[in-house]
């Protein structure tokens, strides 16, 4: 009996490259077509699962394919606005994803970010490395210390309660926070608020972690209300936020700086928010630790073992 094929559009750790390999048969994950619209076209129809990542646009055209193959798409992450999730139940195919396995990843990263807006550390380390730092200065490059100030955290999920929990704990941060369902309680003191309006008011630093795909939470309007010099950081989707509107607010110097690891139309990164130096700005590191990134792959794995072989998935995905 022949082993499901399984097409993987991007090269993955070693080490689920080779288990995927003992169960499957695969393609050569690092060709470059593998995650091109053609390459995805000729996966639809040729392999039994898809295994993409987050950028991959898996849409209702290429689920509606004539001679679609593809039983199941196991997509190498949380997230899952690249999926017409609506369309694939539609057309009979599972979606699954990573979830649970990147929280503390993630939320590492929003720290890391929080402490690089706030320290103004991109601008600072720029100005040493093209020589421009001439010693010490009492008054050189304040930023703003964490203690007693408030995070705002949009989207109480696992990793805004895991980056809540590490500034509360570890920073002496007050926290707030706006979720649409309600959640807690925590193991360390959080302040519910009413609307995302009534968040931005009292958030000296607002870190993002809700789902994009869908309805802008952080729009231009909202943005004009943020406190006058707080910080934005954005570990979630690019999507979330008009970038537009955040590159002309910190270009007056209405928000004091930003952490940024996503973007809406990645790997393109405004032109806007490349010229300001009160941000910061990383290529989509958020779970890129070889721990995570294993985990997240082993998986993905773990859904298509259990598809095909008739077992419960481990973290399917479904429409709302």
């Amino acid at each position: 009996m022949s082993r499901p094929r399984i097409h993987v559009t991007r090269q993955l750790p070693e080490a689920v490259e080779a288990r995927l390999a003992e169960r499957f048969e695969i393609n050569e994950p690092g060709d470059e077509t593998a995650h091109t619209r053609a390459g995805l076209e000729a996966a639809m129809c040729e392999a039994d699962g898809l295994l993409p990542c987050v950028t991959d646009a898996i849409d209702a055209s290429l689920l509606a394919l004539p001679g679609r193959r593809v039983q199941i798409v196991a997509n190498f992450g949380v997230g899952v606005n690249n999926i017409d999730v609506a369309a694939a139940e539609a057309a009979g195919v599972i979606v699954t994803n990573t979830p649970d396995v990147l929280t503390d990843a993630t939320a590492d990263l929003a720290m890391a970010l929080v402490l690089a807006a706030t320290r103004r550390m991109s601008e600072t380390e720029a100005i040493l490395r093209r020589g421009d730092w001439h010693g010490f200065s009492p008054t050189g490059w304040l930023g703003m210390g964490l203690q007693g100030k408030t995070l705002g955290i949009l989207g109480m999920g696992r990793i805004g309660q895991a980056t809540a929990r590490r500034a509360a704990l570890g920073f002496g941060m007050r926290i707030a926070y706006f979720n649409r369902s309600p959640v807690g309680p925590f193991d360390f003191p959080a302040e519910a608020c009413d609307s995302i309006e009534a968040l931005l008011a009292v958030s000296d630093v607002v870190s993002l972690h809700v789902p994009g795909g869908g309805p802008q939470p952080l729009t231009a309007e909202r943005i004009a209300r943020m406190k006058p010099g707080a910080y934005l950081v954005n570990t979630a989707r690019g999507d979330v936020v008009d970038e537009t509107a955040l590159a002309e607010a910190l270009a007056s110097g209405r928000l004091a700086g930003a952490g940024l690891d996503v973007f809406a139309k990645e790997p393109s990164v405004p032109d806007a928010l490349l010229a300001l130096p009160n941000v910061t700005l990383l290529p989509h590191i958020g779970s890129a630790t070889l721990e995570t990134r294993t985990a997240m792959g082993m998986l993905a794995v773990d859904n298509l073992m259990a598809h095909f072989d008739g077992a419960p998935l481990p973290s399917r995905v479904r429409s709302r």
